[in-house]
């Protein structure tokens, strides 16, 4: 049974791409006011488990527990928003043509409580969101955009923010920005962040625990202290 400690409890999960069985019997605790890291080599199963969590993929066993009890398995996909689950998917997946307010609008229809108004924290997050409210999605760099799309997701207040690689592709000094912005969202907002990353360096300094994946199974996990040399040539060198 899940603990009133654990804001997602992950039990016995199976996912099929056709016959192609992707995520074996995967288990994964993410307790609560915390940062996990999920991590591995390519195509282990890791972004197919955050859409799994999400429901945009679907499963064909085990149980997705969230905030000590709700079965995420049998929410629609919209329902999982409104629980109080943020996502950053992979790409950011921001609306080009639309303005940086815009683009924040769209993640108000999900909220609880049917408020209309983009949270000051947001702006308090990302002061470059503020300056280029006006500007369109597409005009931002590649930083930007992502911060845009971590806005957008905490825009509904979520208990749970996931994001899948959010320093991919983007420069460093934003990376770290990112990095700053989940420790603080940790420690002055009590969110818990359920992060995939490939980049040593930044699990290391802000995350709290990692899990590793290979082959679509959770094969080691801890605090991140525990994160040894030999965890590492084992399941996550190339």
């Amino acid at each position: 049974m899940p603990t009133e400690s654990q804001m997602l409890k992950i039990e016995k999960l199976n996912q099929f791409y056709g016959e192609s069985h992707t995520l074996w019997e995967l288990e994964l605790d993410v307790p609560k006011g915390q940062c996990t890291c999920v991590m591995g080599r390519n195509g282990v199963g890791k972004t197919t488990l955050m859409k799994c969590v999400m429901g945009e993929e679907t499963t064909s066993s085990g149980s997705i527990q969230f905030d000590g009890g709700t079965e995420l398995i049998k929410q629609k996909l919209e329902e999982r928003s409104r629980l109080g689950i943020g996502y950053v998917p992979q790409g950011r997946q921001i609306f080009p043509l639309l303005t940086v307010e815009e683009n924040l609008r769209t993640g108000l229809a999900v909220r609880k409580d049917g408020s209309k108004k983009i949270p000051e924290r947001i702006y308090e997050l990302f002061p470059v969101l503020k300056e280029m409210k006006n500007r369109r999605g597409g005009d931002l760099s590649g930083g930007q955009q992502q911060q845009l799309a971590i806005g957008r997701a905490l825009v509904i207040e979520p208990q749970l923010l996931i994001l899948d690689e959010p320093g991919e592709g983007i420069q460093p000094n934003i990376v770290a920005q990112i990095g700053e912005v989940i420790r603080r969202l940790i420690k002055e907002d009590g969110l818990t962040v359920l992060l995939v990353e490939q980049k040593l360096p930044f699990a290391r300094k802000y995350a709290d625990r990692f899990a590793i994946m290979d082959r679509g199974r959770r094969v080691a996990e801890g605090e991140i202290a525990e994160l040894s040399d030999e965890l590492i040539k084992k399941h996550l060198t190339v």
